[in-house]
């Protein structure tokens, strides 16, 4: 470990007491220059030479402060760190001063080397992979971590970190950490078996920290739901879709029994529920997948899929009986699925409608803002209670169970929703409050617009 300089005692313990005002120690000097001056008055007076013994008694004076002066400079430039010279007056004070200074320094430099030394050995000993990167994209300092889980050597050290970690999705990343705030995954360049989550954080300008862990298991684990997800929903659709026939059949007969009538009844709504179910299941295993039959790079008329989304919303709102307002503020188009984003704005309406009391006011909007486009639905029903919101786009996740029966939701709207803008590099915002009705912002960045002048 690295010792830093050693602090050395002072010297003098007379030294210890120079905590006065500096006219102190500058009388020292004058009573120094009256006694060269009044000696240099006798002797002058004594031989006839009164003003030239005065002017070499000042010179001695002046003397006596240029040694002092090369005292003061051949300690500052040659001896630092050992005791000063015992010096009078005001460059014995200058100096105490200086020395004082300069020890306190090294005792903060010591503190701060043995505090750094602490951090690098914490660092060493992670198991995550820590790196520094400077402002010119160069690697400053990694632990051995970054070595096994990154593939760092010793000589890479100077070499730019995009020529070592050259996979487009890191480059991009890299480019623009805003874009995945929680970090990406990334395939192990040592282990093709192996995945690691990587994160930027942004310090002291252009300079960035890395963090790298293992997500292997993470990752298998991850893999093994969505198959068995994607799997299960797969094997239902066909039973379910013989069962739904059956069940349609029998119900729509008129000499069926009423007993029997409404159970079927029952059945029918409870196996449309289940297919709801499946295909939304299907859908989200698509997007988590990233299989789509659709290019997300078609340039979308927002015109023609609002007036569309809105269409279906009235139809969906016979039932409930809300007033509807539809307002576009904006010449720009989207670039991205229609397919996919009609499915998440129709979710968000869908989910306005049902929260919302009979005879509700549901606004929903496009406009850009010069930085982003935004899609909004607002609503005046029963609202969120704010502890709620950060976990909203989470599958299965209900804020009232009991409501969200009766209202036959299948808890994979919003994660559905949260997909398809991760697709597409937007974002959701919620704003609301418990019986103040709700905001849903879709947030698109400006690349994913496609704007035409007015």
């Amino acid at each position: 470990m690295y010792e830093p300089y050693p602090v050395p005692e002072l010297a003098r313990d007379h030294q210890s007491t120079r905590h006065s005002s500096l006219w102190t120690y500058a009388k020292q000097d004058l009573r120094l220059l009256t006694f060269f001056l009044v000696i240099a008055g006798f002797i002058g007076y004594g031989i006839g030479y009164l003003w030239v013994c005065i002017l070499l008694g000042f010179a001695a004076f002046i003397g006596l402060q240029m040694r002092s002066l090369y005292l003061v400079n051949d300690w500052i430039s040659y001896r630092p760190y050992d005791a000063p010279p015992n010096l009078s007056g005001i460059w014995g004070a200058l100096l105490f001063n200086v020395y004082r200074a300069q020890r306190q320094e090294r005792i903060v430099q010591a503190e701060m080397v043995g505090l750094i030394d602490r951090a690098q050995s914490s660092l060493v000993a992670l198991a995550e992979a820590v790196v520094l990167i400077d402002d010119q994209h160069q690697l400053e300092w990694w632990n051995p971590a970054a070595e096994k889980l990154l593939g760092f050597q010793p000589g890479d050290r100077g070499r730019n970190i995009l020529t070592i970690l050259r996979k487009p999705i890191f480059i991009d990343y890299f480019n623009d950490i805003d874009q995945a705030p929680d970090g990406i995954k990334v395939q192990s360049s040592m282990f093709e078996d192996r995945y690691v989550q990587i994160k930027l954080t942004r310090f002291g300008g252009e300079s960035r920290l890395l963090v790298a862990y293992d997500v292997t298991r993470m990752h298998k684990l991850e893999q093994v739901r969505k198959d068995f997800v994607d799997n299960v929903s797969h094997e239902l659709r066909t039973p379910l879709t013989v069962l739904s026939g059956y069940i349609e059949t029998f119900t729509d007969q008129e000499d069926l029994n009423p007993r029997w009538k409404r159970a079927f009844e029952q059945m029918q709504a409870q196996t449309k529920r289940m297919n709801a179910l499946v295909n939304d299941l299907l859908m989200l295993s698509r997007l988590e997948n990233n299989k789509t039959t659709t290019s997300r790079n078609q340039i979308i008329d927002m015109r023609v899929l609002m007036n569309q989304v809105f269409d279906d919303a009235q139809a969906y709102n016979v039932d409930y009986g809300h007033t509807l307002n539809l307002d576009i503020d904006s010449h720009c188009d989207l670039i991205g699925s229609d397919v996919e984003l009609a499915s998440a704005f129709s979710n968000l309406i869908t989910n306005a409608i049902k929260y919302t009391p009979k005879g509700g006011i549901i606004t929903i909007s496009w406009r850009d803002e010069h930085d982003h486009g935004c899609f909004s639905v607002q609503d005046n029903g029963i609202g969120i209670d704010p502890k709620h919101l950060p976990r909203l786009t989470e599958r299965f996740y209900r804020v009232d169970s009991a409501r969200s029966r009766e209202t036959g939701g299948t808890g994979l709207g919003l994660a559905i929703v949260k997909h398809v803008l991760m697709q597409h590099g937007a974002h959701l915002e919620v704003e609301s409050q418990e019986n103040e009705g709700a905001t849903f912002k879709v947030i698109f960045p400006k690349k994913r617009l496609y704007c035409t002048p007015e």
